[in-house]
């Protein structure tokens, strides 16, 4: 969930969440035409099984196995990058931006951590971790990060990013199905399936009409919680003059059509 304020590649999300439904009528089609060769191997047609059948899951994904790939998901990054400890400038101040933001997004608890880094980025997930990179934490004021993650806990609120990791578990965990032998396909992914899935869930991405929702989603829970919503604009701007050397730039809607979204709502006060 690569910073969604603004920035992926090229494909949409929507296009994205069809391909694990198109990769199970592509299982299903070429089992039937398996059931008519006779020269295939058990192997092989016990693999092909395995396959449809992982793209069965990742197009169902329950909420309980969507919550235990985001536990899993969560713990890999955290184990692989530097959180900033309690008492550094960073928590300190995340704490204090976070204050008056949500604690909970339908009942799940949030757990917000700094990664110390200079890349500029923040995502959500499902379970309720929220990370803030310092990078970005360095670019924005507290108005401005709060609109971040805002954007990004509305990628989970309104679905988007369990759609998200439907599509990264059906492109990487298929062949892993198989190990699962009757018991959650989930536990048994490896650590290094894991560590894929979260990669790109970090870098999931978003449709224009996704990404504008999560800005409408971020710019209302602002309002509800009595906060600025100026932040939002200003964030818009910041980001776009990253420019290319930034991916999270390349496939959003534009910046300034965004920041004027924010603005014309301000003026009409809703």
């Amino acid at each position: 969930m690569k910073i969604s304020l603004g920035m992926e590649k090229t494909q949409f999300a929507a296009a994205r969440g069809g391909r694990s439904l198109m990769l199970v009528g592509m299982a299903a089609l070429v089992l039937s035409a398996c059931s008519n060769t006779q020269d295939i191997s058990t192997a092989n047609a016990e693999g092909l099984v395995k396959a449809g059948s992982a793209a069965v899951q990742a197009a169902t994904l329950s909420d309980a196995d969507v919550m235990q790939l985001s536990d899993k998901s969560c713990a890999e990054l955290d184990g692989k990058s530097k959180i900033a400890a309690a008492k550094s400038k960073y928590a300190l101040r995340l704490a204090k931006v976070v204050k008056s933001m949500p604690k909970a997004v339908d009942g799940v608890n949030i757990n917000y951590k700094v990664y110390e880094t200079k890349e500029v980025n923040a995502w959500a997930m499902n379970n309720g971790c929220v990370r803030v990179y310092s990078g970005l934490m360095d670019l924005m004021t507290d108005d401005e990060v709060r609109g971040v993650i805002g954007h990004e806990i509305g990628h989970v609120a309104l679905g988007h990013s369990k759609k998200s990791m439907q599509v990264a578990y059906a492109a990487g965990a298929a062949r892993q199905v198989a190990a699962a032998s009757g018991s959650s396909a989930v536990a048994a992914l490896s650590a290094s399936d894991v560590g894929a899935i979260a990669e790109k869930l970090v870098n999931a991405q978003f449709s224009q009409a996704q990404e504008s929702d999560a800005d409408d989603y971020s710019f209302d829970l602002l309002t509800k919680a009595k906060l600025k919503r100026e932040g939002l604009i200003s964030a818009f701007e910041k980001l776009a003059k990253l420019g290319d050397s930034n991916s999270m730039l390349s496939s959003h809607p534009s910046s300034a059509g965004r920041a004027q979204h924010i603005r014309d709502r301000i003026a009409a006060k809703k």
